[in-house]
Order: structure tokens, then sequence, then C-alpha cells
């Protein structure tokens, strides 16, 4: 079995308007690069790693970290609140995607990852963006895909 798991998802983008959209994610989990991390790889490229644990306390109750904030919204949707520089992303996942996710990491995982008993701080959220530049849409305006 690979170390790595990866998981294409759909989350839905929430915005301050009327409508959310729904947008491709991916989940990542690489037991050889951090047993206790997960990464969140948004449209662009920009990826957004912490600790696993925040997901998974997250599906029970709200719970903060640095820039991220998860927390249930209902018993079906996790919302997942990530803070830049750039601004407030907000996304909504079904929840049974992200359980699912987060069982095949916990099978994978070593079992001295699941406890951080030896005094390592927890994994702080930490967001990386893709090499070339990319500029966000003006509010309003539409994209067009090609």
């Amino acid at each position: 079995m690979s170390p790595v798991i990866e998981e294409h998802a759909r989350a839905r983008l929430i915005t301050d308007g009327p409508l959310t959209r729904p947008v491709p994610v991916d989940l990542r989990y690489d037991a050889t690069e951090d047993p206790r991390t997960v990464h969140i790889t948004l449209p662009g490229g920009t990826d957004w790693a912490f600790g696993r644990d925040l997901l998974e306390r997250g599906l029970r109750t709200p719970i903060e970290r640095g820039a991220v904030r998860v927390w249930p919204c209902g018993r079906t949707q996790l919302i997942v609140e990530l803070h830049s520089t750039d601004g407030v992303e907000v996304f909504q996942f079904e929840i049974r995607t992200l359980i699912r996710f987060l069982a095949r990491t916990r099978a994978q995982a070593p079992a001295t990852a699941a406890q951080p008993s030896d005094g390592t701080p927890e994994k702080r959220p930490s967001r990386t963006t893709p090499a070339a530049t990319t500029t966000r849409p003006e509010r309003g305006a539409s994209a067009t895909r090609g």
C-alpha cells in the first residue's frame, strides 16, 4: 500500500453572495512526510497543511488553530474556514467524505503518530501557494474556462 493517500473531493465555496459554488479540492496525506499532517489543496494550487486531529475534532465540536477554524454544520456538513493575508475562504464539506479520508489516514499512520505524547507541539497550520503568481478576478467578474 502506498504511503500517500489522495482523495479528490468537492466542497462548496461559501461567499458573501446568495449562491455557493462547488469547487474541486484534493485531500492528501503522506505518512512518510509527517504522520500527523493532512493537506487540502484548493483550486489554483494553494495547499493548506494542518494537523489531522484538527479535522477529527472539528467533526464533533468547533475548533480553531492558527489560521484555520473547523466546525460541524448540522449532521452532514463540516465548515473549514481558512484565513490568510489574501482574505478568508470558507468551504463546506460533506462529513462522510472527510470521515472516509480520515479513516484511510488512520489505517496508514504509524502507531506512534496517534497522539503526540513526546511533548512535540501540535502541527501549526501552514499555507503554500504555487510558484507562479496568480491573480484573483475582481469581485463580480466572471471567470472563463477554456
